[in-house]
């Protein structure tokens, strides 16, 4: 296992980090924009 390997795994983890935060984001966004629409 070469340097390039460790590179590309941490690429990898840091990709699916960041598609998870902006999944979270994302569905905490919705569900918050929807909590405010059904107050009113």
């Amino acid at each position: 296992m070469g340097d390039m390997d460790l590179v590309a795994l941490e690429l990898f983890f840091v990709g699916l980090l960041a598609l998870a935060s902006l999944a979270i984001a994302f569905t905490a966004g919705v569900v918050l924009k929807n909590l405010y629409r059904g107050q009113r």
